[in-house]
């Protein structure tokens, strides 16, 4: 079968990052298929061939091992050479694959709950972007006989490659560039949770001269969406930030692509103000940003040229390459859940950043922390330098996406009408432009946004709002939720 036909079978489709399922969907079979389907795809871009080393990793999901087994096994069947990374962060594995120039593959579900996984594919010097996507499906993939039994297991056990350590060049990509002192003086709270770069993270605050504290360290999986933060994860920074001896917390999702950083009073920061304040510490010449972000980067006036993308870093990648090419450098991209992508090398002084076209959650936390101290600021003190824009996202959840795409299409259709029967524009007055790059963005006359969009990765319908105070945005949230919450039992 087509992979296309694989996806429609199984349930395993491709999200925002890479395919994503539920566990019980994502039989050993289903992700052999996978795999297999985009080696030939590799093939045909001769990135791949036998002997071909391909990189994989993983995150501490319980059922990150067994799919990992089957991608293994589908690379020996192509005859490559699979390099167990670990189980690191994404961009750790990135960093290794790109420098050499190998693909690589990531088995993670990053912030959807555990009973969800994922494989997250790589080009050998970037990201897998939709071209890349769309010709994956037209493989055709037969599994081999006698490999899986009925119920799509493999028959035969799988061993993981001895592990290839990536640690190392990981953490001293950050201490070459920002120095060994970078956090001198700085006592940080780690937040582990069940983050694969739970420790890596400690280490590398460590080699930049800063007191790691970890804190609230779990066993079983934990769900932690940088882009719609849990209330308990909330309470919990304010709780740790409460006897004043913390100067920052910081934390990453599932597979450690994407940051959550928190000031001294435990707030945590949002991922698009984030993502402004590192490009402008980098000097950005060139920021792209998916159309959810806050708007304060258009107010805050530093880059020439501002590229604005559907969600998803496969968007960001393309759009922040084109301007690279272009001669905007810096050029650089970010999300509004905080990760942030280099498409060109960064220099300061004799010290180079090099590019790394794929998520990363430690360099926006550490260009914030070093910016603050080199303005004599805590980190709220420099959001502050900042224009005075607020987003805040929440989802709806366990709602079909496609009745999430239902509701919006017929929302598209009088988008005016529409939001008068919602009761947005009783709350924010007229409606004066629709952005329709992904899902339905509205902008009224109070320059208020509220922007509807299914999730790429999940069931979920996400709702994003801007203001310009946070507590309108918390009120504008809850509006929008409320409104939308009906279409989750209609039909």
């Amino acid at each position: 079968m087509k992979i296309a036909q694989w996806m429609e079978q199984s349930g395993v489709a491709f999200g925002t990052s890479g395919a994503r399922g539920l566990v019980s969907a994502m039989k050993d079979s289903v992700c052999f298929a996978y795999t297999v389907g985009y080696l030939r795809h590799l093939a045909g871009l001769g990135e791949f061939a036998p002997g071909t080393q391909v990189a994989v990793a993983g995150d501490l999901r319980p059922s990150t091992p067994r799919i990992l087994r089957a991608c293994v096994a589908a690379i020996e069947y192509m005859k490559g050479v699979p390099v167990f990374c670990g189980y690191v962060p994404t961009p750790a594995l990135c960093l290794h694959a790109f420098a050499r120039g190998i693909p690589s593959l990531m088995v993670t579900g990053s912030h959807i709950p555990a009973d969800r996984n994922g494989i997250k594919f790589n080009r050998a010097r970037g990201e897998f972007l939709k071209t890349d996507e769309a010709a994956m499906r037209e493989q055709d993939v037969e599994l081999p006989q006698g490999w899986f039994d009925a119920d799509g297991a493999l028959t035969a056990p799988v061993e993981l490659p001895e592990k290839t350590d990536v640690v190392p060049d990981f953490v001293a990509r950050y201490r070459d560039f920002f120095g060994a002192d970078a956090l001198s003086g700085l006592t940080l709270g780690v937040y582990q949770h069940s983050a694969v770069g739970r420790d890596v993270l400690v280490e590398i605050i460590e080699a930049l001269g800063g007191k790691a504290v970890p804190l609230g360290r779990r066993d079983s999986f934990i769900p932690v969406d940088t882009e719609a933060v849990r209330p308990e994860d909330a309470k919990l920074a304010r709780e740790w930030a409460a006897d004043g001896k913390l100067d920052a917390i910081v934390t990453t999702d599932g597979d450690s692509d994407r940051p959550l950083l928190a000031d001294r009073a435990g707030n945590w920061l949002r991922g698009d103000v984030l993502g402004i304040l590192a490009a402008r510490f980098l000097d950005a010449a060139a920021v792209t940003t998916p159309v959810s972000s806050n708007t304060a980067l258009e107010k805050s006036g530093f880059a020439k040229d501002i590229r604005r993308t559907r969600i998803g870093s496969p968007f960001v990648v393309a759009a922040m390459t084109e301007a690279a090419d272009a001669g905007f450098v810096p050029s650089v991209g970010y999300e509004a859940n905080g990760g942030f992508l280099l498409a060109s090398d960064v220099k300061r002084g004799e010290r180079t950043l090099a590019a790394l076209p794929t998520r990363d959650s430690i360099l926006p936390m550490i260009c914030a922390l070093v910016a603050a101290r080199r303005e004599g600021k805590d980190l709220a003190g420099l959001v502050a330098t900042l224009p005075q824009r607020f987003t805040l996202s929440d989802r709806l959840v366990e709602m079909p996406t496609a009745r999430s795409r239902a509701h919006i299409a017929k929302l598209a259709e009088n988008p005016a009408r529409g939001a008068t029967a919602l009761g947005f524009t009783k709350s924010c007055g007229n409606l004066s432009h629709v952005d329709h790059t992904d899902g339905l963005r509205m902008t009224f006359d109070s320059g208020e946004v509220i922007h509807l969009r299914p999730s790429g990765n999940a069931p979920e319908l996400r709702v994003y709002v801007e203001a310009d105070s946070p507590e309108r945005a918390a009120s504008l949230l809850a509006t929008g939720i409320e409104a939308v919450g009906a279409w989750r039992d209609a039909s």
